[in-house]
């Protein structure tokens, strides 16, 4: 069966039909609340939120279904001025998912407006064909009069078809931003089955939802120098899974942070990814932490493949 096939028969419900679909690149400086954003529009967790900024590191797909459309939003990694490795692999990742897209979302912190990255960004913007949106988060925490100055400092720096202002938190505005979604797309069969709402893998999933809890643990004690593997998943005869990860850090004193005072951090870390897992699953989940340290694994092209990035050559 051919990719155009299989496209054609991962759903077109007759109750739906006509059926339109349609990729989104969310994109944006740091710390946006574009997974926040993208849990929303999916409802369901898809992606991992943080305090911390740039934990998105790859695109990730999120798939929703809004009236008769199928719309997969792309998660992109924060784009911020890259000084490592790391750094400009997620960056590159962000603008290759945006040239990906059928459509541009670009979401803007209200609160910190169009300082620092938000004016690169605008800037790289304009170089970018597809049709492009605006989206002000966290308009609850700004006044109305302060709002407007930005939506219209940003439409005159970029051309966007249309200017949202929601809360991504507390859901406001964000159906207005799926009816117009739903509405612009064009006719088109249906990319992934009605029931999936991610492209994750779920080793990888079950990895990222440690690395959230690692950081919203850690957050002010570790550093980015951090990765989490699924290295084991067994299905197990009474219905549970066994699953055995591996917590990568760059040194020893990392390894202590990570494991804490009478092994306290990796406890608390555990018991909260074990019970997300065992919700997603809806399963029983046996989870085993292990934390290992591996030097400098940010030059490593290995584990930036395990993330789903392209090591920088240069």
């Amino acid at each position: 069966m051919t990719e155009h096939e299989n496209t054609e028969a991962a759903g077109e419900p007759a109750a739906h039909s006509p059926t339109k679909s349609g990729f989104v690149a969310l994109i944006g400086p740091t710390n946006a609340g574009k997974s926040t954003l993208v849990n929303r529009f999916v409802g369901a967790k898809v992606s991992i939120v943080s305090h911390k900024v740039q934990t998105t590191r790859a695109v990730m797909r999120g798939i929703a279904i809004h009236k008769n459309a199928q719309i997969v939003f792309m998660d992109t990694p924060g784009i911020f001025k890259p000084r490592r490795k790391l750094d400009r692999a997620m960056v590159t990742s962000a603008w290759g998912g945006a040239k990906d897209a059928d459509l541009i979302l670009l979401l803007i912190d209200s609160e910190r407006g169009l300082r620092g990255d938000a004016e690169a960004i605008l800037e790289g913007l304009k170089d970018v064909p597809q049709p492009k949106i605006l989206v002000l988060n966290k308009i609850d925490r700004v006044k109305a009069e302060d709002l407007l100055q930005l939506a219209a400092k940003a439409n005159e720096a970029v051309k966007f078809e249309r200017t949202f202002m929601i809360s991504a938190t507390t859901g406001s505005g964000c159906d207005d931003v799926m009816d117009y979604l739903a509405d612009t797309f064009p006719e088109g069969p249906w990319y992934y089955p009605e029931d999936q709402i991610s492209d994750l893998p779920m080793r990888q999933l079950a990895a990222e939802i440690t690395r959230e809890k690692l950081f919203l643990r850690l957050h002010q004690e570790l550093p980015y120098s951090s990765h989490v593997e699924t290295e084991k998943w067994e299905e197990r005869k009474d219905g549970s899974v066994r699953i055995e990860q591996v917590i990568y850090v760059e040194r020893d004193s990392q390894k202590k942070i990570v494991l804490g005072k009478n092994g306290e951090a990796i406890k608390s870390i555990s018991t909260a990814s074990r019970k997300e897992m065992s919700e997603i699953l809806e399963q029983p989940v046996h989870l085993f932490l292990f934390v290992k340290v591996r030097e400098n694994w940010g030059n490593d092209p290995e584990r930036f493949r395990e993330m789903g990035l392209e090591f920088p050559r240069d």
